[in-house]
């Protein structure tokens, strides 16, 4: 039996371009391309082009857009929603983490991304001599860090002051500053940012 002509010749079906949808969310949020870019880890150049849909971003790309955005996959791929859920559990797998070199820090993002610029949230994994080192924030930015585990020096230009487990660090971040891991185990805090 021969198969019909119809059948194979069916086009594949394209991937619903998404570049305007993650153009809207971002704008909604407030986000540039550069703050989308830190949260996603997916490079500027990458994300201009997925928005101008002159590329279509793989599975794996998406996925962290749409962590970074706070909105799920399907949602960002234009799949039908029904009503939101009253109560969103984020696991493990779903929060954005960036990676300093040689993992030598890493920095879970705990807020959702429509905070970003106004009030962040982060919890800080720091190796032992391992240091985050921050140029100056928005003017009137301040930080906040509680150690869970190690201690830190706190850096803010010139001055340093050490924290322990359960003490917390209040300090200016429109100035440089730096949080460095000064014991022999790894240091583990959570990482407020209030912009002003």
């Amino acid at each position: 039996m021969a198969s019909t002509p119809a059948a194979s010749a069916a086009p594949p079906i394209a991937p619903p371009p998404v570049g305007d949808m993650i153009q809207q969310l971002r704008k909604d949020r407030g986000m540039t391309l550069e703050t989308l870019s830190r949260a996603s880890g997916v490079s500027k150049s990458m994300l201009s082009q997925i928005e101008r849909d002159k590329a279509n971003p793989t599975i794996a790309v998406a996925w962290r857009l749409a962590n970074a955005l706070g909105v799920r996959l399907d949602q960002l791929l234009g799949a039908p929603s029904g009503d939101p859920e009253p109560v969103r559990i984020f696991g493990k797998h779903e929060t954005p983490t960036l990676a300093g070199a040689e993992q030598a820090y890493q920095l879970k993002i705990l807020g959702p991304m429509e905070l970003a610029g106004k009030f962040e949230w982060y919890e800080l994994t720091l190796q032992p001599g391992a240091a985050l080192v921050s140029e100056p924030h928005d003017p009137g930015t301040r930080e906040h860090f509680t150690v869970f585990d190690g201690q830190v020096d706190i850096e803010v230009e010139h001055v340093a002051r050490r924290a322990k487990p359960g003490e917390t660090a209040r300090y200016p971040a429109d100035r440089a500053h730096a949080i460095r891991n000064v014991g022999k185990s790894v240091a583990r805090g959570l990482m407020v940012v209030i912009h002003g």
